[in-house]
């Protein structure tokens, strides 16, 4: 890792913190979270088990996401392999509309558990790096374990927000985000600091749900719970993760912010789960917080009965290889513009 990724032109230390936030989020000093310049394996060094809970105090993402991402991030560890190969062809056009390839240097915002940053890593080999934050402790913390279970040299992974990149700019060849900035609490500041640690002319790119009613992974159980519970409508911007499925949206949130040729398509896929109807429906309820959230306020009469009925449905995409679902996702990509 060159020293200028995280090298911060402010002076910090005893506790001080650098002023300068673009460059440096952290808390500096004795016992707190701080960046280590020059060390060219890790930028880890000093910090804490639980550096994150410090970080976090300085952030501005909405406390009730993070809280339950906070909540699902050890079932999210727990099914990685499985969530990795239903959102490979997410990753696959992220790599391919971002521009990815050998040796790049690339940043991966709301990694969660550590994907697509290890898909990439492994795709950019020993002579490219990729970095990883997310804003919840516990997503980074099994984001390290994977790597470190996998044996990645090249990947490394910290607690930050979008809107406050802990990285100098011009640093990245490329910089995704895969289903991530639906959650953001300002999706134009998020935008507007990917374009900063960018180099110019690289670009961005971001996946996100295209509707709800196109996308049975969501909606199958979904509409059998909502025969229990009431879902009050959410705002048009309200952290969720069809907040950009309508067309166009996400791309003027790209121009407003100030990428160069915003564009967006149309991916179709299947994805696909190596799981039984029975498994499928553990690993959906272990994933959503919402869904769990909702599934706790039924009694044992009802949840047998959701379940009864959410099994009936699901049996519709079961396969001999497991489960299938079609899928849509928007992938929405920028440039930064080059300077003159």
């Amino acid at each position: 890792m060159s020293e200028s990724i995280l090298n911060c032109p402010a002076s910090v230390g005893n506790g001080e913190y650098c002023q300068d936030v673009p460059c440096c989020n952290r808390l500096a000093g004795p016992g707190k979270d701080y960046l280590v310049t020059g060390d060219p394996e890790h930028f880890r060094i000093g910090r804490q088990p639980r550096e994150g809970l410090a970080i976090l105090g300085l952030m501005q993402p909405d406390r009730q996401v993070i809280s339950a991402w906070r909540a699902s991030a050890p079932f999210w560890e727990k099914h990685r392999e499985i969530i990795r190969q239903m959102f490979a062809p997410v990753t696959e056009a992220l790599v391919e509309d971002g521009l990815i390839g050998s040796g790049n240097t690339v940043l991966d915002i709301a990694t969660g558990p550590g994907e697509p940053a290890l898909t990439i890593a492994a795709l950019v080999g020993s002579e490219g790096e990729v970095f990883g934050i997310d804003p919840v402790p516990e997503m980074v913390d099994a984001a390290r374990r994977a790597t470190d279970h996998l044996g990645f040299r090249n990947a490394q992974f910290e607690v930050a927000s979008a809107d406050r990149l802990p990285f100098t700019a011009d640093t990245f060849d490329a910089v995704v985000s895969r289903f991530g900035v639906m959650f953001f609490p300002s999706p134009v500041d998020g935008v507007r600091e990917m374009l900063r640690v960018l180099k110019p002319g690289r670009k961005l790119a971001l996946a996100v749900w295209h509707f709800a009613e196109n996308n049975p992974f969501h909606y199958v159980l979904a509409r059998v719970i909502e025969r229990f519970v009431d879902s009050p409508p959410l705002g048009p911007d309200a952290p969720d993760a069809f907040r950009f499925a309508s067309p166009g949206k996400l791309r003027g949130v790209l121009a407003e912010a100030g990428a160069m040729s915003p564009s967006e398509r149309l991916l179709q896929y299947t994805i696909q789960a190596s799981t039984s109807v029975e498994e499928f429906w553990t690993l959906r309820c272990e994933m959503s917080e919402k869904l769990r959230e909702k599934l706790a306020t039924l009694s044992g009469e009802q949840l047998t009965e959701v379940k009864r009925q959410a099994l009936e449905v699901l049996r519709g995409y079961s396969t001999e290889r497991g489960m299938s679902f079609p899928a849509e996702v928007l992938i929405v990509t920028g440039t930064k513009i080059r300077q003159a």
